[in-house]
């Protein structure tokens, strides 16, 4: 894989994320161009999606994107989710294998540089999953493998059959359980941890203001529920002392976040799902952003 510290994340390309019930929302097509084009001028070369990201809409539009551009990003899919209403879901290896052709056949590829699972599947023994992820990286359609949305016990399980080259879990500072268990077992075992929803979908952009409804069109809006029980006066007061310290630094509320994020050793890359091109500015800022253990120490104890 190459490494990239900042992955620009498609899930809100056609709709928001997997959920059927927004499928056709989200950035148009014509958004979307323009979210990969300035991501590609501000050198973000690494692209994620999923099969189920707007019921497939997410995966054409990158295709469309690549063919019209000649553009060639390093690429993540995942599979797991249904990709319509009435489809199936899983990590079966006969689905599996019939999910990557169809992600390959959208984005109009031969090979994707990184396949994740994007759930762990209890229902379908670990050692049949692992062995169809290997089969196609043999068959030279995949790059290498891993798991999202994966604890740590979990991936223990993983390890007895064989080694994935990434785990990517939701992390920010508003959601750092992985410090204490996660990102050091993907250490140790020399896996690439990469943090998504490092702004805890908009949560630490200063976005969202206490007492006053959350902007119209943001996810709080949208998809509430992952969010909800942040709803609280302890929140608000941890965001209002981040920005303090933000403004201290110069910088907004975003970028420090971002800038945490990528602090924490262990962490190889954020992941960032803009929903507009100057979206891009707090990541490409947070890259020039560092911080001392200490710093990181002091923001992460605000949460």
């Amino acid at each position: 894989m190459e490494p990239s510290r900042i992955v620009l994340g498609c899930g809100n390309f056609g709709g928001i994320g997997s959920s059927h019930e927004h499928f056709g929302q989200g950035e148009s097509e014509e958004a979307a161009f323009d979210i990969l084009s300035a991501a590609w001028d501000a050198r973000i070369r690494w692209f994620d999606t999923a099969d189920a990201y707007g019921g497939g809409r997410s995966e054409t539009a990158i295709g469309k994107w690549i063919r019209a551009t000649g553009n060639v990003p390093t690429l993540t899919t995942k599979t797991f989710n249904p990709i319509a209403p009435e489809a199936d879901s899983g990590l079966a290896p006969d689905r599996i294998e019939r999910q990557i052709e169809s992600s390959l056949e959208r984005l109009g590829v031969d090979r994707v540089d990184l396949y994740l699972a994007h759930e762990f599947d209890p229902e379908v023994p670990v050692a049949a999953t692992v062995a169809a992820f290997e089969r196609l990286v043999e068959q030279g359609v995949v790059g290498s493998w891993g798991y999202s949305n994966v604890s740590a016990a979990q991936l223990h399980v993983v390890l007895e059959h064989g080694r994935p080259a990434a785990v990517q879990n939701s992390f920010s500072l508003l959601e750092q359980r992985d410090a204490a268990d996660l990102v050091p077992l993907c250490a140790e075992d020399g896996i690439s941890y990469q943090a998504f929803s490092p702004l805890a979908g908009g949560w630490l952009t200063g976005k969202y203001r206490r007492g006053e409804p959350p902007p119209p069109g943001s996810r709080m809006t949208l998809r509430p529920g992952p969010y909800d029980h942040l709803r609280t006066d302890r929140t608000f007061d941890a965001l209002e002392r981040l920005e303090a310290d933000a403004r201290k630094r110069g910088v907004d509320s975003a970028t420090l976040a971002l800038a945490w994020v990528l602090a924490q050793p262990g962490v190889s890359g954020a992941i960032v799902g803009p929903r507009r091109p100057a979206h891009l500015d707090p990541p490409v800022r947070a890259l020039g952003l560092s911080l001392t253990p200490e710093d990181a120490a002091a923001l992460a104890a605000l949460f």
